[in-house]
């Protein structure tokens, strides 16, 4: 009960203090309806936004802590999720590009052997590498090409970049080939320019040439081609360049890069009946990407015929074959007007080129000029009338009334005719 009696004494002792504060706010509140800013804004409206922002920021910080942890994790994992998947369609894209690579490689080989067929006198017989030896001191291969191909045991493996090795097991369906690399394997090679003879063994990818003397001129770079000494391979196959030529004790220390990389070739060629060649005069031909030959240049253009596409056109064109026929020149002074009811040359038709000339006619009679009547009946009508012309005179065919004019153009009138004299 104290409580309403401590307010009532509070309002009724600062009663004019509260209606003075109550009107004071009142009327800066009507000040700020009223009053705008330089935006355009009323300035009640920018205290209230003042008023509110901060509030409004602080509930999006509850917010954001609050429930946006929970959206933000959510998404997170969805996230992922995605990201695994993308991971996935990647590898399988890379291996995919592995593949068709290697398909490509595999179709260039296969067409590389073909043209190597073709150009090769010797028969030969595609092969593709299927697997390796097991014996870990042996260079050994296995190929798809076996006795029901027509393999034998001791025929040679080539590529279109050189030899690979010789065949020592066969099987119906594989065969067994020891590679050029094995350190039990030797070839007969020649020079190609002194045609020095030679004897090539390798220990891996260590290749020699043995049995060349010092005093014979072996140049690096040259190169070696079977020599067909060793009843495998047929003469003329290239097998690789001198990479280094030293003089030794007793014999030429020659190391050869071979050409064929026999280890790394996935599609090789069986010589079934081999054909000694001569040896090249000039390296042979490497296998290179061949670039397309540079496009022709243009040729000049020709001075366009411009092509008549509306009757104004052709109209426009037969006026201007017209002024030419007449010498005359469209715009000048003093010039004399064409006559345009006159057909063009080059408006004349092939049929109309080719007919002859009519014959000149005679020269007529002076025409007798008569006075134009008035005109009578429907405008622009002359009323003919009859004259009596003496007997000993003609009628002139056709009456010459000067070059013929366009539409409209003013004619001269003619003068009057004089009565013939008795």
């Amino acid at each position: 009960m104290q409580e309403p009696r401590v307010v009532e004494a509070i309002l009724s002792r600062y009663r004019n203090l509260i209606i003075l504060a109550i009107v004071i706010v009142a009327q800066l509140l009507l000040l700020a309806w009223q009053v705008r800013t330089t935006q355009d804004v009323r300035l009640i409206r920018v205290w209230a936004v003042t008023t509110v922002t901060p509030l409004a920021g602080v509930t999006e910080a509850v917010r954001r802590n609050t429930i946006g942890f929970l959206e933000d994790y959510f998404i997170l994992l969805d996230v992922r999720e995605q990201n695994r998947k993308l991971r996935e369609d990647n590898n399988r894209l890379k291996m995919e590009n592995i593949y068709y690579r290697n398909q490509l490689t595999t179709a260039e080989n296969a067409r590389a052997l073909s043209a190597f067929q073709l150009q090769t006198a010797s028969k030969t017989v595609a092969a593709r590498i299927i697997g390796n030896g097991t014996a870990s001191s042996a260079q050994v291969v296995f190929i798809d090409r076996g006795s029901t191909s027509g393999v034998v045991k001791g025929m040679a493996v080539v590529t279109p970049d050189g030899i690979v090795g010789k065949v020592i097991a066969v099987y119906p369906l594989a065969s067994q080939v020891l590679l050029v690399t094995d350190p039990t394997f030797s070839v007969g090679v020649e020079s190609q320019k002194a045609h020095i003879h030679g004897t090539l063994s390798c220990n891996g990818s260590n290749c020699v040439v043995d049995y060349i003397q010092n005093e014979e001129k072996i140049d690096p770079g040259e190169w070696f081609y079977t020599s067909g000494e060793d009843r495998i391979f047929p003469r003329g196959f290239p097998v690789g360049t001198a990479a280094s030529v030293k003089s030794g004790q007793f014999m030429k220390d020659i190391h050869l890069n071979l050409s064929g990389a026999p280890g790394a070739a996935d599609e090789v060629l069986v010589v079934l009946h081999g054909v000694h060649q001569l040896i090249p005069d000039t390296p042979p031909e490497q296998r290179v990407a061949q670039s397309l030959p540079a496009p022709p240049p243009d040729a000049a253009p020709g001075p366009a015929t411009p092509k008549m596409a509306t009757q104004a056109d052709k109209i426009k064109q037969k006026y201007i074959d017209i002024g030419k026929e007449e010498n005359h020149v469209y715009g000048a002074i003093g010039g004399n007007m064409p006559n345009f009811n006159k057909p063009a040359a080059a408006a004349q038709s092939p049929a109309q080129a080719e007919m002859p000339p009519k014959p000149a006619a005679k020269p007529a009679s002076p025409p007798v000029v008569r006075p134009s009547p008035p005109p009578t009946g429907i405008l622009g009508a002359r009323t003919p009338e009859p004259t009596k012309q003496p007997a000993a005179e003609k009628k002139p065919s056709h009456v010459d009334n000067g070059p013929v004019l366009p539409l409209g153009a003013p004619r001269k009138k003619a003068p009057p005719a004089t009565p013939p004299q008795p």
